[in-house]
């Protein structure tokens, strides 16, 4: 399993841990604040109205994710900082898919008032621990705090061009060279499955799941489900290398490639032979939050990037897999993968 970040998830909990009901907003936020540090990429962090962030070149990059008990996370398989550290990873991943550098963060997080407010305060340290570690110089800047029967974390993320241009999903030409960046396609993927399998009862609802009983595979497949570490300042190092397309690959590789094809206005042949043992996880799974882009054919591969395909004319399927169209798992949709009934 990967390394656990400096500040723990699995910190000591205190005698008494009162219910969020227990304490009024201003505690309860004195609480988040003290654990997110100085709002260091901020002008003006938290305290006032709004935050202040500097915009270095007139262009300011935002994006928004929210993760929501039940769809997204379950209380039963992620510990309070794995949702905060997701939270941010996932918002951090779409900045670095522009081509941006990320500046700041603000977060929203709706709480039911049972809950205790050591699960609030391990979210603050995940969303802490995640930019510390993958993107120095950004922070949480500001949010808002509610009380709502079902637990929401919805982050909205800022990010710097720097003066470069942004990387849109619009720019894939024919005869450009589809790559990617990040862990083996698949893994996150192979984690959830882990989870729907070992970490359910009888009825399919959600209980703890034993991690010692795993094999070393499934344990690192859950860590890189529960806790995505995106490869951020690979996205600064495609857009400089001058990639034409770029995305995060949060839904399966199949269908955020035809994202870029449909954008772009061509199709895209991938090449199953570079996808490794988990490819029908990396064609049909999601939230690797690696980066896919494409680059002309002349162009040098920026560190970290492996080619897995070309673009090709559009024209019958947008997605090929060896020559023939995709006719697996289409990726994931929460409207028609969520099964509410499981909780």
């Amino acid at each position: 399993m990967s390394p656990a970040p400096a500040s723990s998830p699995d910190r000591a909990v205190t005698a008494h841990d009162p219910r969020v009901s227990e304490l009024d907003e201003g505690e309860i936020l004195r609480r988040i604040l003290s654990r997110l540090g100085e709002a260091s990429g901020a002008l003006v962090g938290p305290g006032d109205d709004a935050a202040v962030i500097a915009a270095p070149d007139g262009r300011v990059v935002v994006t928004t994710d929210t993760l929501v008990q039940g769809p997204d996370f379950r209380l039963a398989w992620s510990a309070p900082f794995d949702i905060g550290w997701k939270a941010a990873a996932v918002n951090l991943a779409d900045v670095a898919a522009m081509g941006a550098r990320p500046t700041g963060l603000v977060v929203a997080l709706a709480v039911p008032p049972a809950l205790p407010v050591s699960l609030v305060e391990g979210i603050a340290e995940g969303l802490r621990a995640a930019c510390d570690a993958m993107a120095p110089g950004c922070s949480v800047v500001g949010g808002d705090l509610t009380a709502s029967d079902t637990l929401t974390v919805a982050v909205t993320a800022f990010g710097s061009l720097d003066g470069i241009a942004p990387v849109l999903r619009s720019g894939a030409r024919p005869g450009d060279t589809l790559a990617v960046c990040g862990g083996a396609l698949g893994t996150a993927a192979r984690g959830l499955a882990v989870l729907f399998e070992r970490g359910v009862d009888a009825s399919g609802h959600p209980i703890p799941l034993d991690a010692s009983l795993l094999s070393a595979a499934d344990a690192e497949a859950l860590a890189v489900q529960l806790r995505p570490t995106p490869p951020l300042a690979a996205g600064i190092e495609a857009a400089r290398a001058g990639a034409t397309a770029m995305m995060d690959i949060s839904d399966g590789l199949a269908l955020d490639a035809s994202r870029i094809a449909a954008m772009s206005g061509v199709s895209v042949d991938i090449f199953s032979a570079t996808l490794g043992p988990n490819s029908a996880w990396a064609l049909g799974g999601g939230e690797d939050h690696g980066l896919l882009a494409t680059f002309p054919a002349a162009v040098q591969l920026p560190d970290g990037f492996r080619a897995i395909g070309r673009v090709l004319p559009a024209g019958g399927e947008a997605v090929r897999i060896d020559g023939r169209a995709w006719d697996g798992r289409p990726g994931w949709d929460p409207y028609r993968d969520w099964d509410e009934r499981l909780g």
